[in-house]
């Protein structure tokens, strides 16, 4: 297994575990969001990152690597949505859950694994506010999509840019997890 595979299983192990206890917490109420309130909560997010990445320094306390694994963990239930639909009410118990979680983020590294190899790793010379421009480009643009009723004329659709918001998250846990700001 490659450095960047360990790494990202050790990323999304941190995010499902916060996933797993969240649902113990609050079961699975996500259920019941549309795709486009998912979509609002990653750019809530993602703004809170530049924003502290702008000012430095958080009021409330939780700082950017909490932000960042709510968008894995928002962007994995964003995939579900979009495969199951939404629900009048929680509908999943938490194995149920958890087996979802686990389809998607297999998903999200096998497509980064393949990018991977395209780009030859060069998410690692990026600095980490280039993943938050990024990930916010990439909601603006599902936003458009979203307005466009899912209706793309060139365009991938609304779940690649989920899976790429994710990966760009992870890459940026990696950093912060492992302190590599540079090669």
């Amino acid at each position: 297994m490659s450095k960047t595979e360990k790494q990202f299983d050790h990323v999304i192990a941190l995010c499902r575990d916060i996933f797993q206890k969240k649902t113990r917490d609050y079961g699975t109420a996500w259920r019941i969001l549309r795709p486009v309130s998912i979509t609002d909560q990653i750019f809530i997010k993602a703004n809170r990152i530049r924003t502290l990445e702008t000012k430095g320094y958080s009021k409330v306390g939780e700082g950017i690597k909490e932000e960042f694994i709510a968008i894995v963990n928002y962007a994995i239930m964003g995939l579900v949505q979009l495969d199951k639909g939404y629900a009048d009410h929680a509908d999943l118990n938490e194995e149920s859950a958890l087996k979802l979680y686990d389809e998607r983020a297999a998903e999200a590294k096998a497509l980064m694994m393949k990018k991977n190899h395209d780009y030859d790793e060069a998410w690692r010379s990026m600095r980490i506010s280039s993943y938050t421009d990024l990930i916010l480009q990439k909601l603006y643009r599902t936003k458009q999509i979203e307005n466009n009723a899912g209706a793309t004329l060139i365009s991938e659709g609304i779940d690649a840019n989920y899976l790429d918001m994710l990966n760009y998250s992870v890459f940026a846990l990696v950093k912060l997890e492992f302190g590599e700001n540079e090669i």
